[in-house]
């Protein structure tokens, strides 16, 4: 008896103790291991919190082409690895903030996608400039001149919804979340003002020029960093905050730290702002 026992303390000390503990129970007799019956039960619990809560990540990449204006929109699909297929498995398309055309945005908040993706979201991080587009405008009324670039993605993320689904029909497009840093944020708040509609939650990370919609429907959340104010009227007052229960959460961290760049610290905080607001009905 005690020699059983001291055996299973010491395989606490090493991987796989639940599997090893399930072996001892099944090769010596049970009645000789009630004592061990609370660690099994509060093994087999940690390892279904483990399986529902982090699943593994499976990263994939395709080209669409949207025929109407002749563009091509590469995107990243991060696909939570769940059997049986997690039901109502909802939706997040995420926009990366202006990298300058070189390419390659798109998987450069990885940290949250993949963070996303472990909670069992269906993660989308589509890359919004390509090449040959016009560099984003630096002079003049920034709202003004920038706003057919926030269209142009605007129109991707519509795009980019409707071919998920033809190819993914059974997807919860009914909770769709759009989040999107910087100027994919800007982007990401002209959708929420287009296609109301279609879209459950929005959450910008430090958008500046885009005016975020007074509106209850979609449920609007900004994260905002300590070194770039927006322009003024682009986020709610006060009033507006309490009257459509929009959150506007001010941070210690940088906007250029908004993506792979940041701390560990910083990271965690963004991915526990995010997924608080995600699970809030």
């Amino acid at each position: 008896m005690h020699k059983i026992i001291l055996q299973a303390v010491y395989l606490t000390e090493n991987s796989d103790f639940c599997d090893k503990l399930i072996l001892i129970m099944y090769y010596k007799k049970i009645i000789y291991l009630l004592p061990l019956l609370p660690l099994l039960i509060a093994c087999s619990v940690e390892k279904n919190m483990t399986t529902v809560d982090n699943y593994q990540v499976k990263l994939d990449t395709l080209t669409l082409f949207d025929q109407s204006r002749g563009r091509k929109i590469p995107i990243a699909i991060y696909k939570p690895q769940a059997k049986p297929k997690i039901p109502n498995q909802q939706v997040i398309i995420f926009n990366h903030g202006y990298g300058f055309n070189k390419g390659g945005d798109y998987f450069v908040y990885s940290y949250l996608t993949n963070k996303l993706a472990s909670k069992g979201f269906y993660t989308v991080s589509i890359q919004h400039e390509l090449a040959t587009d016009m560099p984003l405008p630096t002079e003049g009324n920034l709202q003004l001149v920038r706003r057919p670039f926030w269209q142009s993605g605007s129109d991707t993320i519509l795009f980019v919804l409707n071919e998920l689904k033809k190819t993914q029909p059974d997807l919860d497009y009914k909770h769709l979340t759009i989040i999107g840093h910087s100027n994919g944020g800007d982007m990401t708040a002209l959708f929420a003002h287009q296609h109301p509609h279609l879209v459950y939650k929005i959450i910008t990370m430090d958008n500046r020029r885009m005016l975020l919609p007074r509106t209850s429907i979609p449920k609007i959340y900004s994260l905002r960093s300590n070194d770039y104010p927006a322009d003024e009227g682009v986020l709610p007052n006060e009033e507006e905050q309490r009257k459509y229960k929009i959150t506007i959460q001010p941070t210690s961290i940088n906007h250029g730290h908004m993506d792979n760049k940041g701390s560990e610290e910083e990271k965690k905080t963004l991915n526990d702002f995010v997924l608080k607001y995600l699970k809030e009905s």
